[in-house]
């Protein structure tokens, strides 16, 4: 029986200041962690290596080793 080996993929990478470990089975990019934190996408702006990326890039980039993600929230008021 031919059994298929499935390649786990670690990234160490920092978010908001925080170091996080993250072990998954598929690249895992900018518009998944808004998810896995539950922010709202149109509410929140995101500082990926020291550059705001726009949201339109989100979904094609990838987490790297040391990354650095800031994500500033939006706050409405008066």
């Amino acid at each position: 029986m031919n059994k298929m080996r499935v390649k786990k993929i670690l990234v160490d990478f920092f978010f908001n200041g925080e170091k996080y470990s993250l072990q998954t089975y598929k690249k895992f990019n900018l518009e998944d962690l808004t998810k896995f934190f539950s922010y709202k996408k149109n509410l929140v702006v995101i500082e990926y290596n020291g550059k705001i990326l726009q949201s339109k890039k989100w979904e094609k980039t990838y987490l790297n080793n040391n990354d650095k993600i800031e994500i500033i929230t939006i706050v409405g008021g008066g």
